[in-house]
């Protein structure tokens, strides 16, 4: 069966068909079971706060399919987002295990099927599953490695248009190496391109018209395509 968005609806983990090796949730049958006994399946629209920066944790998302985007927020209303994150990853793990508050806030980017586990059934799976404790344990390395990552760029590129390369870079899929030119059918507005890279949007268009100028990218409409890798690389370096 599908939903008005035609996402395929998972009504059970145990037997799923989007599960791949890399997901968060890929566990044996055997710890499967207990997880669907406290799962709770769901569909969302684009646009869904699924928790708020500074939200008492109720408890992990697992996200199934789709894309959520995780931000903050300065006390003057600066959004700076964090990542976009993508089918197979968990959301809000480390205040659920901790009790703190959610450090970001989550928002569905697109159609996304969504399961979500209460923090004390979640704890409680912690404590008697340890296939699912060193999941966890390897998936918060996984995020502090990919924050320092994204903190080591963002804070020490050297300029704002050595930020948006990175970003460009970033969103390359698997082949780019062997591609000419590459399509990128963003879905990221110059407002959202400013607040991944911390700057403004006068700013992002601004530096996409140089890029242009250089013949380093072009756009075809609603497409944005990178010409010359190399020189793109060159100024994320």
């Amino acid at each position: 069966m599908r939903t008005p968005y035609g996402l395929e609806i998972i009504e059970s983990c145990v037997g799923c068909k989007a599960s791949r090796e890399d997901f968060f949730c890929r566990f044996s049958a055997k710890v499967l079971r207990p997880i669907d006994e406290v799962s709770h399946h769901s569909v969302m629209p684009p646009g869904a706060l699924l928790f708020v920066e500074g939200q008492t944790p109720r408890g992990v998302f697992i996200l199934c399919s789709g894309k959520v985007k995780l931000s903050t927020t300065s006390k003057e209303g600066k959004v700076l987002i964090l990542k976009q994150a993508e089918a197979g990853e968990v959301l809000g793990l480390s205040a659920a295990i901790s009790g703190t508050n959610y450090e970001m806030s989550a928002e569905t980017a697109s159609p996304c099927q969504l399961n979500f586990i209460g923090r004390l059934d979640f704890m409680a799976l912690l404590q008697n599953e340890s296939e699912m404790g060193v999941h966890a344990a390897m998936w918060l390395s996984h995020e502090f490695q990919s924050a320092y990552r994204d903190i080591h760029d963002l804070v020490l590129a050297r300029s704002s248009s050595g930020k948006l390369a990175r970003l460009l870079l970033s969103c390359a899929p698997a082949g780019f190496q062997e591609s000419n030119e590459l399509h990128l059918r963003s879905a990221m507005t110059h407002e959202e391109m400013a607040q991944r890279i911390g700057s403004s949007r006068e700013t992002v268009t601004r530096l996409l018209s140089d890029l242009k100028k250089k013949r380093l990218i072009r756009l075809d409409g609603a497409t944005l395509v990178i010409r010359d890798r190399n020189g793109l690389e060159a100024l994320a370096v």
